[in-house]
């Protein structure tokens, strides 16, 4: 659930992974948050997602304790996506060999999703 944010999030997320498309999206009507996201289906590499953006303020958002975790098929690949995936957002560890793979990175996104990806 993002806060007025989902579409650029999504459009992030598919410009950056494989096999990854826009399923479906529903938008909001007329109102305070009209053609924000209602409701989209989203496939990132092959696996499904649903995202919404919210009209009401939360005491709440995203957090580290759930994540995405990808691995990475190169060197390429995993500096591409913390290069994309943390500007503007958050690096809880930085790119580095922590001994349980050549590469691993943990990131908060600009959009307060957290990631971590790894060159095992």
């Amino acid at each position: 659930m993002f806060e007025g944010r989902a579409e650029e999030a999504i459009n992030l997320y598919i410009s950056l992974f494989e096999n990854s498309s826009i399923d479906s999206l529903v938008r909001r009507g007329p109102g305070d948050f009209e053609g924000k996201i209602l409701h989209a289906a989203f496939t990132l590499n092959g696996q499904s997602y649903m995202a919404s953006d919210s009209d009401i303020k939360h005491d709440f958002t995203f957090t580290p304790s759930t994540s995405f975790f990808v691995n990475c098929e190169s060197e390429e690949e995993i500096d591409r996506l913390y290069a994309e995936l943390s500007k503007d957002g958050g690096v809880l560890m930085p790119l580095d060999n922590y001994g349980f793979g050549k590469k691993f990175a943990w990131i908060n996104d600009r959009f307060g999703v957290s990631w971590q990806i790894s060159l095992p």
